[in-house]
């Protein structure tokens, strides 16, 4: 099984030159963020991430977590890991100065993500959510709240999680049947079941803060009556100490595919008279306040498909190296390492330069969050940032996860029939990206808020600004008097056309054809997912052409990344035509059928 070293030259050359992050650190709030800083963490994050975390995926792998009578136990050396990740300041790296986080651009902290990632995928999601929880009592919860909770859950001395759903509610949130009764002293008895709770237990932190959507007795139907409450697993005295044991319990663990040392609870809340929780925000938006966090949730889980990619390719280019087998069909030579040979070689470059696209997408795409949210735009560029970032969020997590899939696969592929042995652990790659495009909102959820929250809430005017820059990259290919940069202008210019034709297929037919579009969805998702990395991968060809041409820094480093380039637009953006043809396609097949005559 392959080591994990964090490709921490290629993300410098994506944070550099196509999100420039040195513009994004002289914003205010970020001017701490200096090159001397920005690589030290990288470099530390890496060395963190390859020697900690990557050891224990396997165990934890292997180990699962288990219920006891006293809560969930994490595998072996999960706790210990865990100390040393707060200890090193990595849990509040990008969280507020004023509660104790150091205050980074979110962009530096989602390479550090990706390593985490990549290293020990189910050791990140505790991390992760914890996050997630903190931006929701960022955004909604008192003062008081905030001076109690935020310093330690950025700490990391407590975690934090999100339920949200229960056994009869999964995306459809407005099915939530569990309940809060207001009590005389402003608290409320919580009362329900969650599923599918990620690090609803465990035994890495004193206290877990978790976020629970619950309906009031006086709430409207659907998701119009849901209601964001804090339930600490111990309560918290005035004095801030731990106090009485709260009425949550974790009261099964799920038997899962894959990420099996991340516990996945199910929660019951009350079952010995109820249990205490307070009053997120307002009563009734709870679901409001959820998705204010969706945007970072679903652009970490793009990030953890890329990342298992990541793992992935590493792990499969280091076999192929290694193994020998068949004969050079080229020279002759006979038993070579299997790296030598052409479809091999193929499969190597499609995971390469396919995680490259979307760990671009990714990055760039955060880029505009901390643009959007740091001081020192005007309104109107702040916003015109954050429509960007909105609408670029469904690509990188329904691209980055299906693609995670498609990677781990063929890292499964080129192991041959090694690859399905677990010992070799290339399987467990594609076990544990198999759930990301899954949570936090399916592909086929992604593909509908890209259709109708994003591209028609304004007329497709953020999408004309994307296939402008689009068009821009295609255009400057084209014109670089070099045939490499040129050949991928080419391909980038016909899928740039192939989307701007569908696109217009699916304006006209929302209205009368909303079956149709419907079901072309996903393929019109994959079809911007094709052509966005396409996009990113053209802009780092002229990156690398322009060193080239000056002879400066590691230039095997830019040749490969021009041939990375150069391959994605060969074997990767064809597939856009593809694409288009099967959006304007329609269900026409299926047109006028029922369930039971199409099944």
């Amino acid at each position: 099984m392959s080591h994990y070293h964090a490709p921490v030259q290629e993300m410098r050359f994506v944070l550099d030159e196509i999100v420039d992050l040195p513009q994004i650190c002289q914003l205010p709030g970020f001017e701490e963020a200096t090159p001397d800083l920005v690589n030290a963490v990288l470099d530390e994050a890496a060395k963190f991430t390859g020697e900690v975390l990557a050891p224990l995926n396997r165990v934890g792998d292997t180990q699962g977590c288990q219920l006891t009578a006293n809560g969930v136990s994490t595998p072996t050396g999960w706790k210990e890991a865990y100390a040393q990740f707060c200890e090193a300041g990595w849990n509040g790296m990008t969280s507020p100065t004023e509660f104790g986080g150091q205050g980074l651009p979110e962009t530096l902290g989602l390479a550090v993500k990706e390593m985490a990632c990549s290293a020990n995928l189910a050791f990140s999601l505790g991390p992760l959510l914890t996050a997630g929880a903190v931006e929701a009592l960022l955004t909604c919860a008192s003062d008081e709240l905030k001076s109690v909770y935020l310093e330690k859950m950025i700490s990391g001395q407590w975690s934090g999680t999100m339920n949200l759903t229960e056994p009869q509610a999964g995306s459809d949130l407005a099915l939530i049947r569990s309940r809060a009764e207001p009590q005389v002293d402003g608290t409320y008895r919580i009362f329900g079941q969650k599923i599918f709770i990620t690090y609803g237990d465990h035994d890495m932190t004193d206290n877990i803060v978790h976020l629970v959507l619950a309906r009031l007795p006086d709430a409207p139907a659907g998701v119009k009556g849901i209601s964001m409450f804090l339930v600490p697993k111990f309560l918290v005295q005035a004095d801030g100490s731990l106090g009485a044991r709260n009425d949550a319990y974790c009261v099964s663990l799920e038997h899962k595919l894959g990420i099996h040392a991340s516990p996945t609870c199910v929660m019951a809340y009350g079952d010995s008279g109820g249990a205490t929780g307070y009053l997120l925000g307002q009563a009734n938006r709870g679901l409001e306040y959820m998705f204010i966090m969706m945007n970072a949730a679903r652009l970490g889980v793009g990030l953890q498909g890329i990342s298992l990619g990541e793992r992935a390719y590493q792990q499969a280019l280091a076999y192929a190296r290694d193994r020998k087998q068949g004969r050079d069909a080229l020279t002759g030579e006979p038993l070579v390492s299997i790296d030598k040979h052409p479809d091999i070689r193929r499969m190597l470059m499609l995971m390469k330069s396919r995680v490259e696209a979307c760990r671009a997408l990714a990055y760039y795409t955060s880029g505009l969050l901390d643009r959007a949210h740091a001081g020192g735009h005007d309104p109107d560029t702040a916003k015109r940032c954050l429509y960007l970032a909105e609408f670029m969020i469904p690509i990188v997590k329904g691209g980055g996860t299906e693609m995670g899939i498609d990677v781990t696969s063929l890292g499964i592929q080129i192991h041959g029939g090694m690859g399905f042995i677990e010992e070799t652990g290339a399987a467990q790659h594609w076990r544990d990206a198999r759930i990301t495009t899954i949570y936090e909102g399916t592909t086929g959820i992604q593909a509908n808020d890209l259709l109708f929250r994003k591209l028609m809430r304004d007329q497709g005017a953020t999408a004309k600004v994307v296939f402008g820059e689009i068009y821009a990259t295609a255009k400057a290919l084209g014109m670089s008097g070099k045939p490499e940069l040129q050949a991928i202008g080419q391909r980038l210019g016909a899928g740039l056309k192939m989307w701007t034709d569908a696109t217009e297929w699916l304006a006209a037919n929302a209205q009368t054809g909303l079956s149709g579009v419907l079901t072309v969805a996903v393929p019109y998702l994959h079809l911007a997912v094709t052509v966005c990395g396409g996009w990113m991968m053209g802009k780092a060809a002229l990156v690398a052409a322009n060193y080239l041409d000056k002879g400066e820094g590691d230039l095997s480093f830019y040749r490969a990344k021009l041939a990375s380039a150069r391959f994605y637009a060969d074997q990767v953006l064809p597939q856009a035509i593809a694409y288009a043809e099967t959006v304007k396609a329609s269900d026409t097949a299926m047109a006028g059928l029922s369930s039971d005559e199409l099944f």
